[in-house]
């Protein structure tokens, strides 16, 4: 680990405007994914901004019968939260799926959603990838891409992105809320937060430099059955080969997400149409663009067979 320079901010537009002041500095809560990343020196902060102190650790309701999220809340309080569990239970299941007991007790709301690939191409620092060092090539392509991308995928980068929650908030339309080093404020539509990697796989969210997640906030519920569907090699402390986070309604509408997909979470709402048909409808229409691998194909017949158990799950939950 190289030496830097350690602070701890005391307000929000504090530590908005010392990342500004400090190029190529970090913030740092849970530290549960940065920490690792400098170890290995894949990230390597000139300075870290320590944001615990920040008060950003609440979980509120809002005017419109929503909920507000603070960036620090850890994963463990959410998914206990009563409202969450009640409301929002595709979160909760999804919070639950990700991790270990002891990360998911310091890991934030905000740390997830910026967590970055576990591509073993990115971690090998003897090997080519994009994301680690522009330009030096992706060895995934061509390699072993058994865990990688099948959809939204560039000739650059087939990564995928790891987290579960943000999945799960995808489906339910989150909004992510952030202040600029300026001062300014701004509301991020979990759609367009992150990124597909294009030429740029290095750039994961849409986030400005020096920006800092404040919170993120649920619109009112709607109910439904919710489900989070996690298939992966072994039964815990494993990232997704696919994940299926669905809302559906008593009609047989509803929402689905995927994970373990793409470099973002992958949701198609043209597909959403389709899902009174059944799962190979939604799944033709989800995956109509997928370039997957030789390595990596079985994950197409794989989220088809995940989104049938859970449609099923969700016809036999329904009163």
């Amino acid at each position: 680990m190289r030496p830097f320079t350690f602070e701890r901010a005391k307000t929000p537009a504090d530590a908005a405007a010392a990342a500004s002041r400090n190029p190529g500095s970090r913030f740092v809560a849970g530290g549960t994914n940065l920490l690792d990343l400098m170890k290995l020196e894949i990230e390597t902060p000139t300075h870290l901004i320590d944001v615990n102190g920040l008060g950003l650790d609440k979980i509120e309701p809002t005017e419109d019968g929503g909920v507000r999220i603070g960036a620090l809340v850890r994963n463990t309080d959410l998914s206990a939260d009563e409202r969450i569990r009640r409301d929002y239970g595709v979160l909760a299941r999804a919070l639950v799926a990700g991790a270990t007991g002891q990360l998911r007790n310091m890991a934030t709301t905000a740390g997830n959603l910026l967590q970055r690939t576990r591509c073993p191409y990115f971690y090998d620092t003897n090997q080519p990838c994009n994301k680690r060092t522009p330009g030096s090539g992706c060895g995934a392509i061509g390699g072993y891409s058994r865990q990688h991308a099948v959809v939204g995928v560039s000739d650059a980068c087939i990564a995928t992105h790891p987290s579960d929650m943000a999945v799960a908030l995808r489906v339910l339309d989150a909004t992510v809320e952030t202040i600029r080093p300026d001062g300014a404020t701004r509301k991020i539509a979990i759609a367009e937060f992150h990124r597909l990697p294009g030429d740029k796989p290095q750039i994961d969210t849409v986030l400005m430099s020096g920006e800092l997640i404040t919170a993120v906030t649920l619109p009112k519920p709607i109910g439904g059955a919710q489900i989070y569907r996690k298939v992966r090699d072994r039964a815990s402390y494993a990232f997704a080969l696919i994940s299926v986070a669905a809302i559906v309604q008593r009609d047989g509408t509803g929402r689905v997400a995927l994970g373990g997909v793409a470099h973002k979470p992958w949701r198609v709402e043209a597909a959403e149409a389709e899902m009174p048909r059944g799962a190979k409808a939604v799944t033709a229409r989800l995956l109509a663009d997928a370039k997957p691998t030789a390595e990596n194909a079985f994950k197409l017949k794989l989220v088809e067979r995940a989104l049938a158990s859970v449609l099923a799950e969700a016809k036999g939950a329904q009163p």
